[in-house]
């Protein structure tokens, strides 16, 4: 035995894999989650994905972070129909007018106090 407590070499205690080989179950969620549906069936498919995009965590006070959700608001309303999706363009354009509004409020306090 060594002062860091460690004993032979680091080969002689190979470690177990941390996921089994198994060839013949379904990839992903479905071995994990999902186990008993058919990975072929859409439904099934559109449920798995709903549960990724679910658990999927990112940061939320980054920039990446925020580019993210607006790329997830973006798929949400590319999926929706109707009035819904109607609601979601009538809330970027809001969205987009108020940073127009902004901009030009600055650019005019900028134009009048240096050529005021």
């Amino acid at each position: 035995m060594v002062a860091t407590g460690s004993f032979g070499m680091p080969d002689d205690d190979p470690r177990p894999s941390p996921t089994p080989t198994n060839p013949q179950g379904p990839p992903g969620r479905f071995s994990d989650d999902l186990i008993g549906l058919d990975p072929n069936d859409p439904e099934a498919r559109a449920f798995a994905e709903h549960l990724d995009r679910v658990e999927r965590v990112r940061p939320g006070y980054t920039v990446e972070g925020y580019i993210g959700g607006v790329g997830d608001f973006a798929d949400a309303a590319n999926r929706l129909g109707g009035h819904r999706r109607l609601t979601a363009g009538i809330l970027v354009g809001l969205i987009l007018l108020g940073v127009l509004i902004a901009v030009w409020d600055t650019l005019v306090f900028i134009l009048t106090t240096l050529f005021g």
